[in-house]
């Protein structure tokens, strides 16, 4: 989500030395390639989901704390959002949404940070994906552990395109058992003028599309950027009155904060409804928890110190329900401990063998 109460400042230079090809992502992302000898296609049971907000900031400023984070979780697989680092191509050139940036000196430095930080334990366990955008903007990545090798990975919700989405907003992990799909969704925004209802709006609808037609169960993880019910804000009043500069939407259903209007809820609730989807966090929690049960923390200065939203997830497919053994958010309190430099917490979500 956004800070929409104050300005992203822009990263400063850094990146990270280029993991090889063969480490970084099997040879046909596509699918349809052979096992590599030893690698298995069993289903990830373990998962870690994180907006960020610049993985390159985090990594030079935040790796240690998330290291420690992921070495006691042992995840099979990690989601980020916002990774905030742009896409491979020189200016006016075509970009390509799989690699980042290295064509500059400073681009090339950053990339360094970067993948250095990736290669460090216990990452280089992991193959890596990118779905970047254009500019230091959105953009996903997706770490899976190598023995775990994905049948095919995509990057759009249009599952017979071979582009990314805008922004790199997707990445789909195909496994034998089930689908794994992390997404970063566009932002409600405040102004219908400004077309980000719009925007939002069709989002909503591809995705409803999209888990309507998927023929495996589905884990669907990321930075959603909607609360769902009031037990999911801190301050439900606040939220639902919050304005920019004094607007009032003509349609009251689009008034409020972005994330906590009633048209993002009653979509949200309707692609969970009509896609017999499962709130994992939700399923196992079912009571306000005001220490531990928000993802996103507003500025600890200013009028939304203390204001805080669960708009990241695990959701899954009622079929996979009875196997949810664990989710939780693992940041707490209003000065933002557990966060690892983002605005968002990491969460996890642990599912039991398949019987």
């Amino acid at each position: 989500m956004k800070r929409f109460f104050q300005p992203i400042a822009k990263d400063g230079p850094s990146k990270k030395p280029a993991l090889s090809t063969a480490d970084s992502a099997p040879p046909c992302p596509g699918g349809g390639d052979e096992e590599e000898k030893g690698e298995k296609r069993e289903a990830p049971m373990r998962f870690l989901t994180w907006n960020a907000n610049s993985l390159l900031l985090r990594a030079k400023n935040n790796w240690p704390e998330f290291s420690r984070l992921v070495q006691s979780l042992d995840p099979h697989v990690i989601c980020f959002q916002e990774v905030r680092m742009p896409a491979a191509g020189s200016k006016g050139a075509p970009k390509n949404p799989n690699e980042l940036k290295d064509d500059t000196s400073s681009s090339r430095e950053e990339k360094q940070v970067l993948m250095r930080a990736l290669s460090n334990p216990p990452f280089g366990e992991y193959r890596v994906w990118w779905s970047l955008s254009d500019s230091k903007y959105a953009g996903t990545a997706l770490l899976v552990k190598k023995q775990l090798r994905p049948k095919k990975i995509s990057f759009s919700l249009d599952r017979a395109a071979s582009k990314h989405e805008p922004d790199g907003r997707v990445i789909l992990a195909e496994f034998d058992s089930c689908f794994l799909l992390n997404t970063y969704a566009p932002n409600n925004g405040w102004k219908e003028e400004e077309n980000s209802f719009k925007r939002r709006r069709k989002w909503d609808k591809r995705i409803l599309e999209f888990v309507l037609q998927i023929e495996k169960p589905l884990i669907w993880c990321g930075d959603l950027n909607v609360s769902h019910q009031e037990i999911d804000v801190s301050h439900p009043e606040f939220f639902s009155n919050a304005k920019l500069n004094g607007y009032i939407p003509p349609n009251r259903e689009d008034c409020g904060q972005p994330g906590f209007t009633l048209s993002e809820r009653r979509r949200f609730d309707n692609i969970l409804t009509q896609g017999k989807l499962v709130d994992a966090y939700r399923f196992l929690h079912n009571e306000k928890d005001m220490e531990c049960g928000f993802s996103w923390s507003g500025n600890p200065v200013g009028k939304y110190r203390g204001k805080r939203m669960r708009i990241d997830y695990f959701i899954v497919s009622e079929k996979l329900k009875d196997r949810i053994v664990a989710c939780e958010m693992h940041g707490h309190g209003i000065e933002l401990e557990g966060f690892c430099g983002s605005d968002h917490c990491p969460v996890s979500l642990v599912l039991s063998e398949e019987t």
